[in-house]
């Protein structure tokens, strides 16, 4: 059998192979591409309903710094015990969307005040091109048109890892006072980075479809449906908060 390689830690060819194994799978409670993309539209409604919330507490003049905290680390941790434990999704998966809805709520209603004067529609706009791009890798994925090759996912994994681990150090190099000015400013550089990982995002989406996909010629169990719509989400929303951060910069020049 092919060996399949994600640059989603969540969608992996070995986590659908262990279910495979473990398991014992029937037509009735087999993993299908239409329950994961029915289990993912769930997602994203609470994904919505919290990110509301979010944004209706800072439009109030709350303080959403708790929320901020309680979405990205609670999010996080659900995110690290869900892919050990993904016979728990059914579970979990809905516990992740409604903590990440309160980060990426509060993080937008931040990014819309803080450029209200200059790109008042900045977060309208990322939600349309997060999902015109989602919409545009979907249809190129199913008319094979980008194939998920193993060097493709060679490439975009090792880049996507790249990328991961210059956010973490920078983030603990920022607790001493280093800097990288790029990641925030809007001159050629920084845009330029930010363009290079929106494409990286959404590239991932690529290698997600084929995992899903792969899932169910595997024959995984019904359960692997939300584990499956957990690891899209987690790239979606990744994908819009690097299209949001790419507008802020260009907003800036």
């Amino acid at each position: 059998m092919e060996l399949f390689k994600s640059g989603n830690p969540a969608l992996s060819e070995k986590r659908f192979k262990d279910t495979v194994l473990s398991d014992v799978v029937t037509n009735e409670n087999a993993m299908t591409v239409k329950g994961t993309l029915q289990k993912f539209g769930f997602l994203f409604l609470m994904v919505m309903g919290t990110s509301f919330y979010s944004w209706k507490q800072f439009a109030g003049g709350a303080n959403v710094m708790p929320l901020i905290y309680i979405g990205a680390f609670g999010g996080l941790a659900v995110a690290l015990v869900l892919i050990f434990k993904k016979e728990w999704s059914p579970y979990l998966a809905p516990a992740y969307a409604l903590l990440e809805g309160l980060f990426v709520g509060a993080i937008s209603a931040y990014y819309n005040f803080a450029f209200a004067d200059v790109a008042p529609n900045i977060v309208i706009n990322a939600v349309g091109l997060t999902f015109g791009t989602a919409v545009g890798m979907y249809l190129l994925y199913s008319f094979r048109i980008i194939r998920a090759t193993e060097k493709f996912k060679s490439i975009i994994l090792t880049a996507t890892a790249g990328i991961a681990i210059f956010y973490l150090l920078t983030w603990v190099l920022g607790f001493f006072g280093i800097n990288f000015p790029f990641l925030h400013e809007g001159s050629a550089l920084g845009i330029g980075f930010s363009v290079f990982v929106v494409a990286l995002a959404a590239l991932n989406l690529i290698i997600d479809f084929d995992m899903i996909e792969n899932g169910v010629e595997m024959g995984a169990p019904k359960y692997m449906e939300w584990y499956g719509a957990f690891g899209l989400l987690v790239t979606i929303v990744w994908l819009y908060l690097e299209i949001l951060r790419l507008l802020s910069k260009i907003s800036k020049r």
